[in-house]
């Protein structure tokens, strides 16, 4: 089995008061404005943060507790609890899955987390590791037997970045390879603003790119022409495929080059060359869907992705014929990662499969149904319907989800 996310399940983090989410390879959420699905994806954001600053300060980010918990009723909820099923680590499969459970609560002012790690061995149950407080437990499920360790871990800290330091008998191993998929997650939002700008490419990088190593594309695609530059020099098969799917978008289109205006080993910049101009067009005066459509094309060509990658309207600013083109890449991309994708678009709806759409709507008492319709009941109204496309349905009402 592919090492993939399975499921997610959220009780009270903003609009999501009690989700669970099955997760494939590609996962497109549909519904109205305030139905939830960017709180689906700010999850995902917010488990990375932790990874990378800490809890105490990805909370701080986002206006402490009572701004992160169930924005329903009358009072903020006293607790609020994310969990993950992967198959992640070597051992783990669907019906064995690794299981990553955090918890936050809340008792007058103080706050506390609780967070809990199971994994399979090679044999049997496996081990389960529980932190509460300072403390940590590591549980061998075969045996039922319990060893305690201080690891000094503050009552806000997450395991994820100390429990490394676990033997491997006792699951170090295991919680590394969750922390470093958790640590991977992305929400990726093309800045154009800064796409459009020149990449330095120091001596470090270039030694890089000579190794042929990994280049990595920053969220915001900020780094766009030093990510294109690594592709054409380590993985040119990946950059010559991504060039003809931007000219099937952009007819104009020739060839995606290169320029160095403060001279090679300083910054590097995009130009595309483009059928009837004498001259190449830097990519600073490129259009915004041309720019957006390098973005994400440059994503769906990445040799070595994240776990899985979050986008928010996939399809602003972009051409619709440019959609069958993103969903087969999307597809193609989905069997070496995992997307969960926003949109509004009816169109990008009609190229989808039912196994793929995920409606979302929004309750009279402020919460969340995700997903309002199960894949069957999705398949069962397309038969009804004779085959009628996705995007028309939603957009007729007749998935229950509104635009």
């Amino acid at each position: 089995m592919e090492k993939r996310l399975i499921e997610l399940h959220v009780e009270n983090f903003r609009s999501l008061k009690k989700v669970t989410l099955p997760l494939g390879p590609l996962n497109v959420l549909v519904g109205a404005n305030g139905a939830g699905k960017t709180n689906v994806l700010k999850v995902f954001d917010f488990l990375s943060d932790v990874i990378r600053t800490d809890l105490e300060p990805a909370l701080q980010e986002r206006g402490g507790f009572d701004e992160v918990v169930f924005w329903g009723g009358e009072r903020p909820p006293a607790s609020m609890k994310i969990r993950l099923k992967a198959a992640w680590t070597t051992h783990a499969s669907r019906n064995a899955p690794d299981e990553y459970e955090l918890m936050v609560t809340r008792r007058g002012r103080s706050l506390s987390r609780k967070e809990t790690f199971q994994f399979k061995r090679t044999q049997g149950r496996g081990r389960r590791i529980t932190i509460t407080g300072e403390q940590a437990a590591v549980i061998d499920q075969n045996r039922q037997e319990s060893q305690e360790t201080l690891f000094g871990i503050h009552r806000l800290s997450s395991g994820l970045s100390t429990l490394p330091r676990l033997s491997d008998n006792e699951g170090g191993t295991e919680v590394s390879t969750v922390a470093e998929r958790l640590a991977s997650l992305r929400v990726f939002d093309v800045s154009v603003s800064l796409a459009r700008e020149p990449s330095r490419i120091n001596p470090s990088f270039l030694a890089r790119v000579r190794r042929l190593a990994r280049s990595a594309l920053r969220d915001d695609a900020s780094n766009l022409a030093g990510f294109l530059f690594f592709l054409v020099q380590a993985h040119p098969d990946a950059f010559e495929q991504l060039q003809r799917d931007a000219a099937e978008v952009l007819p104009q289109l020739e060839t995606i080059d290169f320029d160095f205006p403060s001279g090679a080993g300083r910054e590097v910049i995009v130009v595309l060359r483009e059928r009837g101009l004498r001259r190449p067009t830097p990519l600073a005066d490129a259009s915004y869907g041309t720019i957006r459509l390098l973005g994400l094309l440059a994503l769906l060509h990445d040799p070595t992705p994240p776990a899985l990658t979050c986008i928010e309207e996939i399809d602003h600013g972009l051409h619709p014929q440019a959609l069958s083109l993103l969903v087969e890449r999307l597809r193609e991309a989905g069997e070496r990662t995992q997307f969960l994708i926003a949109t509004h678009s009816p169109a990008l709806a009609d190229r989808l499969r039912p196994e793929e759409l995920v409606v979302c709507r929004r309750e009279g008492d402020g919460s969340s149904s995700i997903p309002a319709l199960s894949t069957r009941q999705i398949n069962d109204i397309v038969e009804a319907s004779e085959g009628e496309p996705l995007g028309e349905l939603w957009f007729a009402g007749a998935l229950g989800g509104d635009l």
